[in-house]
């Protein structure tokens, strides 16, 4: 089954991936290895976790500035989320997103959801991120 979402592109790009999904916000500076790609802020949900190549789904980007270069640098090593979705938009995020697109030609998307449509979509959906903020969702039996 398949479900259209409609969403604003605060970085507009294409990407595909599995949700990976939390209902807390992150840091990611301190909260995501930018040489692994795995969430290691150990008070977190995600703890453990891999976002490389996820679409990351959380409520908004927590935190200090250097999450723009945590974002970067995990883009620049190729283990960043492949998307980024949240509830509303994080400056800092969309900030490491643009400056690797400008340095290294690749940026991460990044979308901002309802809050209804937030909020459907479920851990391991495949989504699939367009340049215009829409989002396909295919929930997995």
């Amino acid at each position: 089954m398949e479900r259209v979402l409609s969403g604003r592109a605060v970085v507009a790009g294409a990407a595909e991936g599995t949700a990976l999904v939390s209902r807390e916000p992150l840091s990611l500076w301190g909260g995501l290895c930018p040489r692994t790609g795995e969430i290691i802020d150990r008070r977190h949900e995600l703890s453990g976790s891999y976002a490389a190549g996820k679409v990351l789904v959380m409520p908004w980007g927590r935190g200090s500035s250097t999450s723009s270069a945590t974002l970067l640098e995990s883009i620049r090593a190729g283990v960043a989320p492949a998307a980024i979705i949240n509830l509303k938009v994080a400056p800092i995020l969309a900030l490491g997103s643009i400056v690797s697109d400008e340095l290294y030609h690749k940026a991460v998307p990044i979308v901002v959801l309802s809050e209804k449509d937030f909020f459907s979509i479920k851990q391991d959906d495949h989504l699939n991120i367009e340049p215009d903020g829409t989002v396909k969702v295919e929930t997995r039996p």
